[in-house]
């Protein structure tokens, strides 16, 4: 318990930072009107291929199996998440194309 304690003694500015920032996105996203939510939430995914870089990254300096293995599954589900948001991306615009 001491531990812990001392884990949120030590970082409590940047426990502070993460609490405000989660406010601050419910508030900014609540207050988006439906018709822009989809394009910024696939716009949003696409900036996941950060992640992907990291991953990659992560993998190329692992020292164990787990590191790898954690690696692997971020470089993953990153890609996922991108091509995701691209796909939906093409969908919200095929909507507001001019039917022939």
């Amino acid at each position: 318990m001491e531990k812990i304690l001392g884990f949120f003694l030590q970082h409590r500015e940047a426990i502070f930072l993460v609490i405000l920032s989660i406010f601050l996105g419910i508030e900014v996203i609540s207050h988006v009107p439906a018709v822009l939510h989809t394009p910024l939430m696939s716009g949003a995914n696409a900036i996941h291929g950060v992640v992907i870089i990291g991953a990659i990254i992560v993998m190329g300096h692992a020292d164990t199996t787990v590191s790898m293995i954690l690696g692997f599954l971020a470089v993953v589900l990153g890609t996922l998440n991108v091509v995701g948001g691209f796909v939906v991306t093409d969908r919200m615009l095929e909507m507001f194309k001019k039917k022939k």
